[in-house]
């Protein structure tokens, strides 16, 4: 059988056989260094203020390679949830939206608590058949949180396209191991403590031309304006013209750490990472199959086993670090993990 190293070098040292990134991805070493740095100087009396806005702006020209757009297309802050809210809070009163049965509820409920929308929900499988005339946007992670099945993305942006309807891609669960095309979606969202290997603080939002023109900036404040630090008292005069109007006031110390996460995720290369976690979640699928269970088929880095749920906590006590979501038991491989990773996992689930 193939081994499968993993990359990143002596970036990463996991005291265990962890395979839990669709929770929360491990931190470089690099990472954590300008974490830490940042945080003494932060404790000693940092002269320059709670951190560096090119640190800041590093991150999003990061991300904005990373992601296939301009970096005036991309938005930074804090939480997915915010940036949804963004986006819900613009929609007319009465417009209809569509998610996927079984959502992440960060993608929902900025819609629900409004209370004047109307919801709509249908199996992912059949999502872009769901699309209908007045169907105003349709809303959706590129992979299921709780399952790991990806969804059929160019089907629903073609649907989308053929009823008007904008879209909006919540890509937390992908960005990082599936190539990323913001560019043919009017709105994505990305949590970037997963796959992109961030401080938990650090999200993206990006925005098409045309979708920014409805979009309204509500959280504007001084790091919205066009000309930094020139309007720091009163009203803000001139909005930036990108997208970072939309940004919030930046948590330094995460994008501090950002910054160090994407540029290693750069110098491997999106191609690498992807060809090594389909690899390796290949390899997980088919011992599982050998074993006797049923895992949720695909080609996704995140494998879900139906009714293994309850193995999780065991699992945790071997060293073995997984995840239980909606009765599955759930593994997510990244570029730290090795085959061995992948035949000690098996080994301790054992057979049916």
């Amino acid at each position: 059988m193939e081994r499968l190293h993993a990359l990143g070098g002596g970036e990463f040292a996991p005291t265990s056989t962890y395979l839990n990134t669709a929770v929360c991805g491990l931190l470089p070493r690099r990472t954590v260094r300008a974490v830490t740095r940042l945080a003494e100087e932060l404790a000693a009396g940092r002269p320059g203020g709670s951190g560096e806005s090119g640190a800041v702006d590093a991150t999003r020209r990061s991300f904005a390679r990373l992601a296939g757009v301009d970096e005036g297309r991309v938005a930074l802050g804090g939480s997915v949830s915010v940036h949804v809210g963004l986006i819900a809070a613009s929609m007319p009163p009465g417009a209809e939206v569509l998610f996927p049965e079984g959502e992440y509820a960060s993608v929902i409920t900025p819609f629900t608590v409004r209370g004047d929308l109307k919801l709509r929900y249908a199996p992912l499988d059949t999502l872009a058949e769901a699309v209908r005339p007045g169907t105003a946007l349709v809303a959706l992670s590129s992979v299921q949180s709780a399952d790991g099945r990806i969804a059929d993305m160019v089907a629903v942006r073609s649907a989308a396209a053929a009823h008007g309807a904008r879209t909006l891609l919540d890509a937390s669960q992908s960005a990082g191991w599936l190539p990323l095309r913001a560019g043919e979606w009017d709105y994505t969202v990305t949590g970037g403590f997963k796959f992109l290997l961030c401080p938990r603080g650090v999200s993206f939002l990006t925005v098409t031309e045309e979708a920014q023109a409805e979009l309204v900036p509500m959280h504007a404040g001084t790091f919205a304006a066009e000309r930094l630090w020139e309007t720091t008292y009163g009203p803000i005069d001139e909005l930036a013209h990108s997208a970072r109007r939309y940004d919030e006031p930046p948590a330094f110390l995460a994008y501090h750490g950002g910054e160090q996460s994407l540029a290693l995720l750069e110098e491997i290369g999106a191609d690498a990472v992807h060809a090594h976690v389909v690899a390796l979640a290949r390899r997980f699928r088919a011992g599982l199959v050998s074993l006797g269970h049923d895992p949720v088929p695909g080609d996704s880095a995140i494998v879900a086993v139906p009714g293994l749920g309850g193995r999780a906590a065991g699992l945790a006590a071997a060293g073995i670090v997984v995840s239980a979501r909606a009765g599955h038991l759930r593994a997510a491989f990244h570029l730290y993990n090795t085959g061995e990773d992948v035949d000690r996992a098996l080994e301790r689930i054992g057979p049916r």
